[in-house]
């Protein structure tokens, strides 16, 4: 991550362009904005960013396109989707499509600030090689935290956008325990669950499909009123980075 991180503002509202991109300013990040899909586009194909915000209502196409595509052709970049609060639907196919966090309108710029940091430092880590490398093993999968990757028991690797790699960090940090979905928010995204928060519920019913898991021989337990549990038997090794 560079010494002042680059963010794209992607928003048709004229005054929230303005005042975010003074307000970024101010807390030490390099600003630009775009309008519609068409100006976020060519911001993308000229520029290097570090994170994107990004509305889910723009005049010319959705955010939730631009997400989808951003998927595709530029994994490493972090997106933080802006939504009205009544767009809960959105919400939740931009976690689907990958999004890193949302943030509902209206908001307030501290706040966002204080997502954008948490997004930009855990991306940060993931490019900090250590000194041991851990490779987890369970149920016949790999994990390989230093190079984002999993696969299975073939060798094949399973495509897990950055939200779901970081949930499955947490479970196989800690097997067996039970983890409530205030935890998980706060250890995947660094904030408290808002009330009627779906996102972890979405990421965990993600990382079963993707994982393809077996209903008779689940990875994880629902616990009604408590959370989710990673029920099999974690290997650790470590090898020199």
């Amino acid at each position: 991550m560079q010494s002042q991180p680059q963010i794209l503002v992607v928003d048709d509202d004229r005054e929230i362009r303005t005042l975010l991109g003074r307000y970024l300013d101010g807390q030490g990040f390099r600003v630009s904005v775009a309008a519609d899909r068409r100006e976020c586009e060519h911001r993308l194909a000229t520029g290097q960013f570090d994170l994107i915000v990004l509305d889910v209502m723009l005049p010319d196409g959705s955010g939730l396109d631009i997400c989808r595509a951003l998927r595709d052709r530029k994994p490493h970049i972090p997106v933080i989707l802006l939504t009205a609060l009544k767009e809960d639907v959105d919400r939740i196919i931009g976690l689907e499509l990958g999004a890193d966090d949302y943030l509902g309108k209206p908001f307030n710029p501290r706040e966002l600030t204080a997502r954008i940091r948490a997004v930009l430092r855990r991306s940060a880590q993931d490019q900090t090689a250590p000194a041991m490398a851990r490779i987890y093993r369970f149920a016949g999968y790999t994990m390989e935290p230093e190079i984002r990757r999993v696969a299975n028991a073939n060798d094949e690797a399973i495509d897990l956008t950055g939200a779901e790699f970081d949930l499955l960090q947490v479970f196989v940090d800690r097997p067996g325990r039970v983890l409530s979905r205030d935890q998980l928010l706060d250890l995947t995204q660094g904030r408290e669950r808002e009330p009627l928060d779906r996102s972890v519920d979405v990421l965990m019913s993600r990382l079963r499909r993707k994982l393809g898991e077996d209903a008779a021989e689940p990875l994880f337990k629902t616990v009604r009123n408590g959370g989710y549990q990673l029920t099999v038997r974690v290997e650790t090794v470590d090898t020199p980075a």
